[in-house]
């Protein structure tokens, strides 16, 4: 399903009511090809260009976390590693990206900085090679908004945390205001080429993922993107 395609059966949703469950998430049209794509020309730059703007919400996301030692940590779409030197050295983390040249710039900085308690896979998203409830945490930075069906890696991310453990999205939602959510729709398919879509919807997507929030946070400056935490409860 592309981020823009209607559900058009009537679903009530955890979050709200049917309208929240069959909204269009996004106008944008997401493939992997393309994704893939800008970030093999993003890789370069990619900390410059969303390094030190974005680094709050990251440091804030791994605290939520609320990490004790042997914790096991899912990183959907770790990148260049950029949150790499956030988590204890006592957690396990894995961090899959689909993209081979942030992986690459991931694995040289996890060998720069010595690092060895953070493992790198090359894997898609929506579909995770892992067992059900393998991680205490799964956790998706700054990524949903750059996949084919957010749906069904928020599906996957559900199935591979344990029961009662958490999911932790952080990542930029379309607004609340309806002049500003406008003008995300509209330039939404130009932000995807320095990569995200900027209009997609939080509660449609809450509601189809079947996730129900804890919390939802504002972070970073402007306070434009939101943490999302939620209790896998499945």
């Amino acid at each position: 399903m592309g981020l823009f395609e209607r559900d058009e059966e009537e679903i009530s949703g955890p979050t709200g009511p049917a309208d929240a469950a069959t909204g269009a998430l996004s106008v944008t049209v997401v493939e992997n090809e393309f994704v893939t794509g800008v970030y093999a020309k993003l890789a370069s730059v990619y900390d410059v260009v969303f390094g030190p703007a974005l680094n709050a919400g990251r440091r804030h996301a791994v605290r939520q976390m609320t990490l004790r030692p042997g914790d096991s940590v899912l990183e959907v779409g770790i990148g260049t590693a950029i949150s790499a030197e956030l988590y204890p050295r006592e957690s396990r983390v894995i961090g899959v990206d689909l993209s081979d040249s942030m992986l690459d710039r991931a694995r040289q900085r996890l060998q720069r900085k010595g690092i060895g308690h953070i493992r790198l896979l090359q894997m898609d998203a929506a579909q995770l090679r892992f067992p059900d409830e393998s991680f205490d945490v799964v956790y998706a930075p700054y990524v949903i908004s750059v996949v084919p069906d957010p749906v069904a890696v928020a599906h996957e991310m559900r199935r591979v945390c344990r029961p009662g453990g958490r999911i932790i999205i952080l990542n930029h939602f379309r607004s609340t205001n309806p002049v500003v959510a406008r003008i995300e729709q509209l330039v939404s398919p130009l932000t995807l080429h320095v990569g995200f879509a900027a209009d997609l919807d939080l509660p449609a997507f809450l509601a189809r993922a079947g996730l129900r929030p804890a919390t939802i946070e504002k972070v970073n400056f402007p306070p434009v993107w939101s943490l999302v935490t939620c209790i896998n409860d499945r």
